[in-house]
């Protein structure tokens, strides 16, 4: 696998994550129960750091062979 084919990967992750965010808040805008509504606020907490994780993550092996890109400190050495 290459690192472009990485990077749509990651890409199509992230879009994915997303859906399933817009799904999730409209099950939120549909519910009139407060349990149900928290546990799906909470599922959207935890969805949200994988999604920008799989953001960060494409860009990064996207631009992985250019010398002057900036690259996220989070993901270096």
């Amino acid at each position: 696998m290459t690192m472009e084919q990485l990077s749509a990967a990651y890409c199509q992750a992230a879009e994915a994550i997303a859906a399933r965010i817009r799904e999730l808040n409209d099950a939120i805008k549909a519910s009139d129960d407060l349990e149900e509504t928290d546990k799906l606020r909470r599922r959207i907490a935890e969805l949200r750091p994988l999604q920008r994780e799989a953001r960060e993550l494409a860009d990064l092996t996207a631009h992985y062979y250019e010398r002057d890109y900036c690259r996220n400190g989070k993901y270096t050495l």
